[in-house]
């Protein structure tokens, strides 16, 4: 047995004598795992500059409601639909699907907008993730 792990020890030898001499010959500086560490380590803080531009799509929902496909094949110009909001209650802001507000519908310059009248906190959202 003793013999064995002599084989062991000068077979991982030279396994490791012949990886330098390859790297030595491909330019390559072998490293130790010490040295990557320190080289590795993460930064204090995210740099939020490069999701700054990422374009989001915002869109606000003035309410919903689940009919039957019989009942979808059926409607035509001028039917109804009734939503399960009230009137005069806000509207759902959602940013690529995630609600972050309420408001209300204004016009500005014959434009509708919205203006906010509760923001969602990130803690808020984030505990809706999950």
């Amino acid at each position: 047995m003793a013999n064995d792990d002599i084989d062991q020890d000068a077979m991982a030898d030279e396994w490791a004598a012949a990886m330098q001499e390859q790297a030595e010959v491909d330019g390559v500086v072998p490293i130790e795992l010490d040295e990557l560490k320190e080289t590795a380590k993460p930064t204090q803080s995210p740099d939020l500059d490069v999701i700054l531009d990422i374009p989001v799509t915002i869109s606000m929902e003035v309410g919903r409601t689940s009919i039957t496909i019989r009942n979808l094949l059926q409607l035509n110009q001028g039917s109804v639909i009734e939503l399960d909001r009230l009137a005069g209650e806000p509207l759902d802001v959602l940013v690529n699907g995630t609600l972050i507000a309420h408001g209300e519908v204004v016009v500005v310059n014959e434009k509708f907008g919205i203006r906010m009248t509760d923001v969602i906190s990130p803690s808020e959202r984030i505990k809706k993730l999950r």
